[in-house]
């Protein structure tokens, strides 16, 4: 059992007969009344995304994961293919259970997150940020580095990031995972 001040970002609790990841919490101590805990959770058998308040002190059923690396290697549909890197066993997984699929690039080694019980996957944590290749945007202008103005860009895995005006097709940039933002152009 864990109770509300063990809730962090990644852990996976039983919660009204599911298992629900935390993907954000805020811890909240008003000057009248007690403590309380709002969290953002998703479901891991449907990824619906559900908003919860647990009062400080709640006792939190918690489930047991362990984390093994996997590499993803396709797309199909609304299932994707995973290849453990330890021993070459492949899984696949729904799209609700990944929280950034279009950032996903084939080869990329992400960590999948086990049920200790059943060995069922959860989810998937993607790394912190990817770096992926421009193949369009409208073209770049010399200078405009001057004011945050961006413009819509496609990158190689067909997700759409807003950039600065001065990234060309070709380059490639660093994307914030969680937020799917542009973080930096990357010199090759």
């Amino acid at each position: 059992m864990a109770s509300t001040s063990d809730i962090r970002k990644g852990l996976c609790i039983r919660f009204n007969n599911d298992i629900y990841k935390i993907i954000e919490f805020l811890h909240v101590k008003p000057g009248k009344g007690p403590a309380f805990v709002r969290t953002k959770l998703r479901s891991v058998s449907t990824g619906r995304i559900l908003e919860n308040t647990f009062s400080a002190g709640h006792k939190l059923e918690d489930v047991r994961v362990e984390t093994r690396s996997y590499q993803f290697l396709y797309p199909e549909g609304d299932t994707y293919h995973f290849m453990n890197t330890d021993d070459y066993n492949q899984i696949t997984l729904p799209e609700s259970s990944l929280d950034a699929p279009k950032l996903l690039k084939e080869g990329e080694v992400v960590t999948v997150l086990f049920n200790t019980e059943d060995s069922m996957p959860l989810s998937v944590d993607m790394p912190a940020s990817v770096i992926l290749e421009v193949t369009y945007t409208e073209p770049g202008v010399k200078g405009n580095t001057a004011t945050n103005a961006t413009k819509p860009a496609t990158v190689e895995t067909g997700a759409t990031v807003n950039v600065p005006l001065f990234i060309n097709e070709g380059d490639k940039i660093k994307i914030d995972t969680e937020k799917g933002a542009y973080m930096e152009r990357v010199k090759a």
